[in-house]
C-alpha cells in the first residue's frame, strides 16, 4: 500500500493571527516602551545638567534648565519620529 500524502490545508495567503503585528500586546509594549524612553531622555538631561551645574560652580541651575528644556524638545522629536513609523 502506497501512503497517501496528507493534504495540508494551507492558502496562500498569511493568517492574521500568526502574524505579531496583529497581536494587541505588541501595541501597549510599543507605546510602553516609548513613554520609558521619553522619561529616561529628561531625566539624563535634568541629571546632567545638575552635574555641570555643581562642577561649574554656578549660582543659577544654568545648565540644568538649558538641558532639561533641550531633553524635552529631543524625545518629544524622537516620539514623533517613532509614531510616524
Amino acid at each position: 500500500m502506497a501512503k497517501q500524502k496528507e493534504k495540508t490545508n494551507r492558502s496562500s495567503k498569511p493568517n492574521p493571527e500568526d502574524d505579531f503585528r496583529f497581536k494587541p500586546d505588541n501595541a501597549y509594549i510599543k507605546y510602553t516602551s516609548l513613554g520609558f524612553q521619553m522619561i529616561a531622555t529628561i531625566l539624563l538631561g535634568v541629571y546632567g545638567g545638575i552635574y555641570l551645574d555643581e562642577y561649574f560652580e554656578m549660582s543659577f541651575p544654568a545648565f540644568t534648565a538649558g538641558l532639561a528644556l533641550f531633553s524635552v524638545i529631543a524625545s518629544m522629536y524622537l516620539a514623533i519620529k517613532e509614531l510616524i513609523k
